[in-house]
């Protein structure tokens, strides 16, 4: 069923019409000096009314101008205020509204979150919680159309919170935000010293030098610099100020502080605009994957095939160590791994988004095509006998823009471009790999909406797609691909 978490705070904690609150939001912006320097991937910003640090919030805000159209997912996360809770707290609403409109949640990331010990699904925290839906017209504003992941942090460690942002971190269409005030009801002169003493703390990435009475948010935000500090992130504070200097008086003040968290070069987000897909771009994927695998490609295979075997044996995947492997496969990728015995499919697994290291990606597929894939049965030791495997290594998909399905047959590249679909709610993709077998455009696209819950001859104003290319290792390119499972033969 559809649901909605409709406004808690309109009204109160920021205006209640959407053209008021438009005006507020874009009066604030305005007055905001955005710095100049690449996109941010993550900031951190206050959450109170805005009146008070809606200005704060603004100057990190600002910044994030040229994203429109680029960023396509925001994970938020914020304290929680109202009803307690353990861990981190999804919400089952498929989207949250505010007098702008609604905002659409990412499903797909919230059931990969789901699968992690630490998340799960409470309305209840999230009903009346103000520190998440403040951001969201700050958000609408600047970027338009995007999807939301939305967590709420109740009891839990700042690993926690940093495994949870790892497992979404995605690349330059995704951006991280933490929802944090800080000092509560200091005096004015006393609250600067505090947030001063805060502020130099996030510029060093040390979440252990924020106590309880600095950030209410201070679990996520420790989470957000614990990452940051993995992933070699840099820090530049935009804005320290409290309610004494916005809209207060200076007995008793909160503080507010903004925080953008840049990449490293090489890394960081472009403002020019979302991918274009040309064969530029593939070919130039395509040729640094074929060096990779070059490299590592054995290496990835035999990683699928101990993570199946553990699988097997333990029920869980492998537990990858990535100072055991090649600094290449640390980093971000996304992978599907195929599994077919005697020549027929027998479990598919994959994500088009890099937001974990590429072996881990790997590892935690293999285990999932062999014992999660819906469409088969879990696999026994039986079937190793005839059993292959093979990794595709995916780019990141660009969106096709067509009017029609006309359009969209005409912009296919066959044996080249995988394909992802999205109407109605539906989702389905399918990796090059599949031209082999369905070479024609119109019948490789239909088979495709039938694989998404569609009818074949579907076609709508909300139809979308994006293209990406792979490349792909299978077993039966390793020199001696019968070493490949230790189980065979046993």
């Amino acid at each position: 069923m559809t649901s909605i978490r409709q406004a808690a705070v309109a009204g109160q904690f920021y205006p209640g019409t959407a053209r008021e609150l438009t005006d507020a939001v874009e009066r604030y912006l305005s007055l905001a000096t955005p710095p100049a320097g690449p996109l941010p991937k993550a900031i951190i910003a206050p959450h109170a009314g805005y009146v008070y640090s809606g200005p704060v919030a603004a100057s990190a805000y600002a910044r994030l101008r040229p994203a429109a159209g680029h960023i396509r997912r925001v994970v938020l996360l914020g304290p929680c205020h109202r009803v307690a809770v353990r861990g981190l707290a999804l919400s089952s609403a498929t989207a949250f509204a505010t007098p702008l409109g609604n905002v659409r949640v990412d499903g797909e990331a919230a059931e990969r979150l789901l699968q992690l010990p630490q998340v799960h699904v409470f309305d209840d925290t999230h009903f009346q919680e103000h520190s998440l839906e403040v951001h969201l017209p700050f958000l609408q504003v600047i970027l338009g159309d995007f999807t939301l992941v939305p967590l709420v942090v109740g009891e839990a460690t700042a690993d926690e919170v940093a495994e949870v942002l790892d497992a979404v971190w995605g690349g330059p269409e995704t951006l991280i935000v933490v929802s944090s005030d800080l000092s509560h009801y200091l005096g004015y002169d006393a609250a600067r010293r505090l947030d001063q003493a805060t502020s130099r703390a996030i510029e060093s990435l040390d979440a252990g030098a924020i106590g309880q009475d600095q950030a209410c948010g201070r679990i996520p935000v420790g989470g957000l610099l614990n990452l940051a500090r993995r992933r070699g992130l840099s820090v530049v504070t935009v804005d320290l100020r409290n309610s004494g200097d916005t809209a207060g008086p200076r007995d008793r003040v909160v503080g507010y502080g903004s925080w953008l968290f840049l990449e490293p070069a090489g890394h960081a987000a472009k403002a020019e605009g979302p991918a274009t897909g040309t064969k530029a771009e593939g070919d130039a994927f395509a040729d640094r994957t074929r060096a990779l695998l070059a490299r590592h490609g054995e290496t990835l295979l035999h990683l699928a095939a101990a993570s199946v075997e553990h699988g097997l044996a333990h029920g869980r995947p492998l537990t990858v160590r990535l100072a055991d492997y090649a600094p290449d496969l640390g980093l971000p990728g996304a992978s599907f791994v195929t599994l077919k015995r005697q020549g027929k499919l027998r479990g598919c697994i994959g994500t088009s988004t890099a937001y974990r290291p590429l072996a881990l990606d790997v590892a935690e597929h293999a285990f999932a095509a062999a014992f999660r894939d819906p469409r088969f049965a879990k696999l026994t030791a039986a079937e190793i006998d005839g059993l292959s495997l093979s990794v595709s290594v995916l780019s990141a998909p660009s969106p096709l823009a067509v009017a029609d399905e006309g359009d969209l047959l005409a912009s296919l590249r066959p044996h080249v471009d995988g394909l992802i679909i999205e109407d109605a709610g539906r989702k389905a993709l399918f990796l090059p790999a599949v031209w082999e077998t369905l070479p024609d455009p119109k019948t490789f696209l239909g088979h495709l909406k039938i694989k998404a819950g569609l009818k074949a001859e579907h076609w709508s104003g909300g139809f979308k797609a994006w293209r990406f290319v792979a490349e792909e290792i299978a077993d039966q390119d390793l020199a001696d691909p019968s070493v490949l499972w230790k189980l065979r033969g046993q």
